[in-house]
């Protein structure tokens, strides 16, 4: 009687590919490759998921320094300008001594451009303020943000995972994310590096007004650690 031919081996193969697709699927959303999947499972763990240019932006609803609620569905059909910032980091106060912010805010604004800066320094952290003193800051540093908005407890940046100050975002008039990352190339405290840095902020600002692709539409944000509480 011949002998026949024994399964173990394919069954170990399929067991070994089935491990291997596994493992795959799992590196795949670690590393923000799944797309919706992905998210849908950190939205199921209770994770939020970090933002991705070209997917609609993290909704938000905060209090501003005037003591209104604001949201990204209030500026429906506009295009959003989100900035991160703390005015007792020097990498925002290279930006702010030196006008380049504030430039950034006034091409916002011409271009009709809602320009959202955000606080999200814990009660006790560095750049922590009042809505009171956030109006201060913008008056004496001659800021034109459309508003300043105030997260102490960290929960618009963490939906946003927002890493410095400055961290900045361009949000289109659809919502979607179109950029996120650094003011510019160069990534010192030092002002006289802002006139040999590339604008990626600027340069992203009038491709989305436009109506054109981002150049670079992901850079690598530089500056203080946002101070969570």
């Amino acid at each position: 009687m011949r002998d026949l031919p024994s399964t173990r081996p394919a069954s170990l193969a399929m067991r070994s590919l089935t491990l291997m697709l596994a493992l795959a699927s799992v590196l795949w959303g670690a590393a923000g490759l799944g797309g919706a999947p992905a998210r849908a499972a950190a939205d199921s763990a209770g994770v939020s998921a970090a933002p991705q240019v070209g997917q609609p932006a993290p909704d938000f609803s905060a209090v501003d320094s005037e003591g209104h609620t604001r949201s990204l569905a209030e500026f429906k059909g506009k295009t959003v300008v989100l900035e991160w910032t703390n005015a007792d980091c020097p990498y925002t106060r290279k930006h702010y001594t030196s006008g380049n912010m504030q430039a950034a805010q006034q091409l916002a604004r011409e271009h009709g451009v809602v320009w959202l800066s955000v606080i999200s320094s814990a009660p006790g952290t560095q750049g922590y303020v009042t809505g009171a003193q956030a109006d201060e800051l913008s008056r004496t540093r001659h800021a034109v943000p459309a508003a300043v908005l105030l997260d102490p407890a960290g929960t618009m940046g963490r939906a946003y995972h927002a890493k410095t100050t400055p961290h900045l975002y361009i949000i289109d008039g659809q919502g979607i994310l179109k950029y996120m990352g650094g003011m510019d190339s160069i990534a010192t405290a030092d002002i006289d590096d802002i006139a040999k840095a590339e604008p990626y902020l600027k340069e992203a600002l009038l491709d989305v007004v436009d109506g054109k692709p981002v150049a670079h539409p992901v850079t690598r944000p530089y500056g203080c650690s946002i101070k969570y509480r």
